[in-house]
């Protein structure tokens, strides 16, 4: 398991942390991480605080003595950066996302003409994809990172380019789940059916390649090089994925640092990006752009960890695929690489492609009785903590709070 030390926050300082702002991280992907802070001032007294761990409509701009504020600081302090701690209620998503409702709304808007204007099945295709729901989160990142940062860059409302990297995100990251269905032959996807399994697989890659140049040339529009390059990126680190994961089907050698970097590639790899983009098109420092990153970066990983989890742990109806999907046909993820450490046995099983009647339920068993579960559960831990530790390069207001409760909510998923 990767190591990690993180800084732990001094109360006693807290009140510096407030108008003295800022995240440097050093070491490699899979290096040690040192997470630590410099100073950096604040252009205004007034701060927005928002209790969002329990009642996420409340917030206080408070215009108080230094004290005052202080004190408020030092209160958050001590929640805010726990990612192990538990709220009293469950985190709604929707309550998380309620500052950028009116962001994402436009963004539905646009996205299925967007994408299917020019061809009656493209239509048909995204009436299908974008009519099956999901929580938009990835755009949704994108809106809650432009506007977290906005307050350091003196930007008072989101830029055309911000709204327009958002549907870039959004369509990516679909036409990766057309494509991922197809190499996966998945049936459902959010509880309807897939592309290609209404209208074939031929529809379905060429739907998913469609996807990705349209995307690509809205990216070319932005003009922002920096911007085109980390996307570009994230979409070569999708064909990376997808081949390290399958050359690497049904093998128990697969080391954990295997499991992180192709995770990296398919799911954090465009969060990471998207959350620095974000940042970039506001205009801030090229620091609080790179903790974005970090943040994105683990943020994702932190995800995957836990969908990997509940492949083992919920119903095929609340995941909206079949269960044990991901094991069956040799994805061997977090929970599986631990429990391989302890239980030989299971290792006899992978290696027979579970042709034997009950073998996928007995290697199952196995994988929760030698606490793959739990190690995986720490994993998932060890990034949210990353993922927060980057946030504390932003000011303290209801966007910023936003962020810390979608890395709370994810935890909350297997809690």
């Amino acid at each position: 398991m990767m190591s990690l030390t993180c800084r732990n926050i001094d109360l006693g300082r807290a009140k510096l942390d407030l108008v003295r702002c800022g995240c440097s991280s050093n070491g490699s992907f899979f290096a040690k991480w040192v997470c630590g802070g410099n100073a950096r001032k604040s252009r205004t007294s007034k701060v927005m605080c928002s209790r969002r761990w329990n009642a996420y409509r409340c917030g206080a701009l408070s215009a108080q003595t230094p004290e005052t504020v202080f004190n408020v600081v030092a209160q958050d302090a001590e929640t805010a950066f726990d990612a192990k701690s538990k709220t009293s209620s469950p985190i709604l998503v929707s309550s998380l996302l309620e500052v950028v409702a009116d962001d994402l709304l436009t963004l539905n808007k646009n996205l299925k003409s967007i994408v299917g204007a020019e061809n009656p099945v493209l239509i048909s295709a995204a009436e299908q994809i974008f009519g099956a729901g999901g929580k938009r989160l990835r755009p949704a990142l994108v809106f809650l990172v432009s506007r977290a940062t906005a307050d350091l860059a003196n930007l008072n409302e989101l830029t055309p380019k911000h709204r327009r990297l958002a549907e870039v995100i959004e369509m990516i990251h679909t036409a990766s789940l057309i494509h991922d269905d197809v190499l996966d032959d998945s049936s459902i996807r959010r509880g309807k059916e897939t592309i290609h399994q209404l209208f074939g697989t031929r529809v379905a890659v060429l739907a998913g390649d469609f996807m990705f140049a349209q995307s690509s040339w809205y990216l070319a529009n932005l003009e922002n090089i920096e911007v085109i390059k980390l996307i570009s990126q994230v979409i070569k680190d999708f064909a990376s994925g997808e081949i390290k994961q399958a050359s690497s089907l049904f093998d128990c050698d697969v080391t954990l640092e295997d499991y992180l970097m192709k995770s990296y590639y398919k799911t954090a790899s465009l969060i990471a990006a998207s959350s620095k983009c974000a940042a970039i098109l506001t205009g801030v420092g090229s620091n609080v752009c790179e903790q974005m990153f970090e943040f994105g970066k683990n943020l994702g990983l932190s995800f995957q960890v836990v969908d990997d989890i509940l492949d083992f742990t919920q119903s095929a109806e609340q995941l909206g695929k079949p269960a044990g999907n991901d094991l069956e046909k040799g994805n061997l993820t977090a929970p599986v690489i631990f429990a391989l450490e302890k239980e030989p046995k299971l290792r006899e099983i992978i290696d027979s492609e579970f042709t034997e009647s009950g073998s996928l339920a007995d290697a199952v068993d196995l994988i929760v009785k030698c606490g793959g579960i739990e190690r995986a559960q720490d994993l998932a831990k060890e990034k949210a903590e990353l993922a927060i530790e980057s946030l504390k390069c932003l000011p303290l207001n209801e966007f910023r709070a936003s962020l810390e409760g979608l890395v709370r909510y994810n935890l909350e998923r297997i809690d």
